[in-house]
Parts: structure tokens; C-alpha cells; sequence
């Protein structure tokens, strides 16, 4: 297993000192074969760039998230540890002093280069600007360094049509709003600005994926009061907003209500305990615990 490893990353490094634009260690297209792919929906936008002998370049924007930008490798030919990242002349444009972005950490992995949103955006400057990041880190086999070089050729139309895709992302995420937690005053069932805000996010997305299959509303209240009271302004709370949810579109038959009272405290802080909890279900998830369990929540109860 390991020969055949370092079989592929020698012939890796054979198609680099044979293709690449540059010097041995260097992993770049060329005018020739430098092209950009976007990938769009409304749940997310990549743009991913071919380094040939290497893997990939990807800009990434995730919906309610930042841009990130990462490389993408099947073969580990950059040692794990701090590289060096650095907005460079492409060769055909000699004279240009480099720009330097910053260090690198360099992981173990099928992604071993990750920027976040500041970072990214100093690589997508220097691509409009005609010029090439590169990431540049010790190599795990040969003297010279590996050097990965992200092409600016036809970059700025896919750019363009991009940022046409950021502008129509979702609001939010599954992973944000699969749980999500309303709080409520003390005795109240009402709804603030900010809580309607995150309702309508939940509902946009429950619109847009069709893969959502059920969503579970569980309202709970602290312990001050009768447990018939209790009960009674957990109800309340839950239909609040299962009420809201319908109001913005979502089916009722994919909404389960549930009460709960002050039977599952979330902490042992009462203003915790007076809450509504919204738990999204997708098609093929495994189906959870239905019932709330005691401090710290439960599975359906975020």
C-alpha cells in the first residue's frame, strides 16, 4: 500500500516538472487549459478551477455563510504544517512584486488548504487584478517545495455569473435552522421582531427543500406556577408558532405540535425553560427520540 502511495505521488510530481508553466514543484494551468466551473443553486455557489497534476482550486459560498476558498487533493504531495499563501505575477507577467496573504496551515487531508471569507476574497482581488495565487508549503517527497498556483485565465465572466448565484442564496442553511429555539418572557406566548425574522428564514427554506419531511414544535415552560398553567402556556407558545409557520406557507399536515410544560427544563435557569423548540426532519434521516428528555434538551428539542 504505501509503494503504491509513493508510486502515485512520484508520477504526480513527474506530470507537475512536465506540465506545469513553471519550475519542477509547481502545479498550475497553463493559457491553454486554465478554465472555471460554477456550480449553483439556491442552496449554495463553487466555483472550482482544474490544477492539473494537483486537484482543484474551489471558491465556495454556502447559504448563510461566508466565502471560503480551499484546495482539494486525492494525493498528499504538501507536508502537514504552516505554508505560505502569496497573490503573485503569472510567469507570462514578470516585474510585478508579490502580494503576501498570509501563513497557511496545512492539514492532513483530502482538503489540506482552507481560507475563510477574508482571506478568499484578497485570492478573488488578485484573480480580477490578472495576477495568480499561490499556496506554497515543504513537499513530503523531494527537495523543492510543492508551489500550487490558481490561474486568473477566464476567471472573471465565471466570477461575474458567481456573484448572480450569492445574490440568490437562501437565507440560511439546514445545519442553521435544523434546531432552532424561541424564547419566550415570563407568562407570554408572544412572538418579538427577531423571532419572526428567524421564523420566516425556517419557512423559506422549508419551501425551497423539498427533502424536508416533517418539522416537530415543542413548547415548554419553567417550573413557576400549576402544572395544569404550565401546560396550558406550553401549548400556547408551540401553536404561536406552528400558527407563524403556516401563515408563511408551510403545509400543516407537515407540522407536529407538542406540549410539554415544565416536565423537560433545558437548564436549570428559568428563563431557558420558556421556550419553543422547531426541529427539522429530511427524507432518509434517521428518525430521533420523539419524547423531550430531561436538563440539557433532547434530540427533538434542540
Amino acid at each position: 500500500m504505501f509503494r503504491k502511495k509513493t508510486a502515485s505521488i512520484i508520477l504526480a510530481l513527474g506530470v507537475a516538472v512536465g506540465a506545469g508553466p513553471a519550475s519542477a514543484g509547481t502545479y498550475g494551468a497553463g493559457i491553454e487549459n486554465s478554465q472555471w466551473y460554477l456550480a449553483e443553486s439556491v442552496f449554495g455557489c463553487s466555483l472550482t478551477h482544474e490544477v492539473p497534476g494537483y486537484g482543484k482550486a474551489v471558491f465556495n459560498h454556502r447559504a448563510g455563510e461566508s466565502m471560503t476558498f480551499y484546495l482539494e487533493s486525492d494525493i498528499p504531495l504538501m507536508q502537514p504544517g504552516r505554508g505560505r499563501v502569496v497573490v503573485e505575477a503569472p510567469v507570462w507577467r514578470p516585474g510585478t512584486a508579490p502580494r503576501n496573504v498570509g501563513d497557511v496551515m496545512v492539514s492532513d487531508g483530502p482538503r489540506p488548504v482552507s481560507l475563510g471569507s477574508r482571506e478568499s476574497m484578497v485570492l478573488v482581488q488578485g484573480l480580477l487584478s490578472g495576477m495568480a495565487p499561490t499556496v506554497t508549503r515543504a513537499a513530503w517527497y523531494g527537495s523543492e517545495p510543492v508551489r500550487v498556483q490558481v490561474s486568473n485565465i477566464n476567471f472573471a465572466n465565471r466570477y461575474a455569473a458567481y456573484r448572480q448565484c450569492v445574490g440568490g442564496l437562501l437565507p440560511v442553511n439546514y445545519d442553521q435552522i435544523k434546531r432552532s429555539r424561541i424564547p419566550f418572557a415570563a407568562g407570554s406566548s408572544d412572538l418579538s421582531d427577531a423571532d419572526r425574522h428567524l421564523l420566516d428564514n425556517i419557512a423559506t427554506y422549508i419551501l425551497a427543500d423539498s427533502t424536508v419531511e416533517r418539522i416537530f414544535v415543542d413548547g415548554h415552560s419553567d417550573r413557576y406556577g400549576s402544572r395544569i398553567t404550565n401546560r396550558a402556556l406550553s401549548e400556547e407558545r408551540a401553536n404561536v408558532v406552528a400558527e407563524y409557520l403556516q401563515y408563511q406557507g408551510v403545509p400543516e399536515d407537515m407540522i407536529t405540535v407538542r406540549a410539554h410544560g415544565d416536565r423537560f427544563p433545558a437548564s436549570s435557569r428559568a428563563a431557558d425553560n420558556r421556550r419553543a423548540t422547531i426541529r427539522l426532519q429530511r427524507q432518509g434521516e434517521r428518525p430521533e427520540m420523539q419524547q423531550a428528555t430531561g436538563y440539557g434538551g433532547s434530540p427533538s428539542n434542540g
